[in-house]
Order: structure tokens, then sequence, then C-alpha cells
């Protein structure tokens, strides 16, 4: 009769790894590898690209990375260049190309916080923005400009003003 009890899948795994050493061993290692090779590259990509960057696979002194989009795309074949110099200088001195795929997904799982606003600056510093607040006598004006303007005008300038007054309510609390 067969033995239907639940197995741990560590026992599992550890029981295929047993029987077929090269296959699984093989296939962690290179997974263990290319995590590593990733935080690498991801260390030397220019700030703004790192959250839209990953390594694939590297295969025959090949690399490939993935990307989100086809701007994305471009500034890493800007830097492309640069990157392979580093690499080869650094860790693989047999690379000879790097392939740049796009990975739409790569745009979806990424989930940047939009609690505290960023900004990257030009010299590649990442600084937290203070919000824009509209204050009591930009609210006055704007409700002055309203008063003169007619139509859909009249009604966004007045959505602006009553904006500034509920930023102020917020903040006061």
């Amino acid at each position: 009769m067969r033995n239907s009890n639940p197995l741990s899948i560590y026992f599992i795994l550890q029981k295929i790894n047993d029987t077929n050493q090269s296959n699984l061993s093989k296939l962690q290692q290179h997974a263990v590898y290319l995590l590593n090779i990733n935080n690498i590259v991801i260390g030397l990509l220019p700030i703004i690209l790192r959250p839209w960057c990953r390594v694939a696979n590297i295969r025959k002194s090949i690399m490939v990375l993935e990307t989100a989009n086809a701007s994305w795309l471009m500034r890493l074949r800007h830097e492309k260049t640069q990157l392979l110099y580093n690499l080869r200088s650094k860790i693989l001195p047999s690379l000879s190309y790097i392939d740049i795929r796009i990975q739409p997904s790569l745009a979806i799982k990424r989930n940047i916080s939009r609690s505290k606003p960023y900004s990257v600056l030009f010299n590649g510093k990442i600084e937290q923005q203070t919000p824009r607040n509209l204050s009591v006598n930009s609210a006055k004006l704007i409700r002055n400009l309203a008063a003169n303007s007619e139509g859909k005008l009249q009604i966004i300038l007045e959505r602006l003003a009553m904006l500034a007054v509920d930023n102020n309510h917020t903040n006061s609390k």
C-alpha cells in the first residue's frame, strides 16, 4: 500500500538532490550566482535606473538585463558601455556583451511608495521634497481672479482656492 502521509517540501527536495546531484545543484548555484551578480549590477547602475532593471541570465559570457519599458531601455543602452567596462574590470573579465530586453512585468511589480515624494537631482543625490501648500493670501488672490473669470475657468479657480483652505485646516490640526 502507498504511503499517503504528507511530507515536507524540504525532504522531497533533499531526496531529489541526493538522487540527481548534478541538475538541481547546478540550478541552485546558478540562481545564487545570478542574485549576487544582480546585486553588484544594481550597485553599479545610476540611482534612477536601479528599480527598473535586473539581471535575467548570464550564459556563454553574455549578460541579459531586463528592464520595464522602452524608455528605460534607452537609458540602459546609454549606460551599457560603462557598465560593461566596470563589470569586466571588477568581477567578470570574460563578459563579452550585455543584451538588454524589455520585461513589462518589472513595471507592474515595483511598488514605489507614494507616501514620501522624492526628487532625483542632477548630481545623483536623492532628496525628500516638502509638500507645497497654497497660502491663504494666494487663495484670496485666486478667488478675486475667479470672480473676474467666467465659465469653466471660474469653477476650476474656485476649486483651487478651496483646496488652499482645506490644506490650511489640515495643517493646523
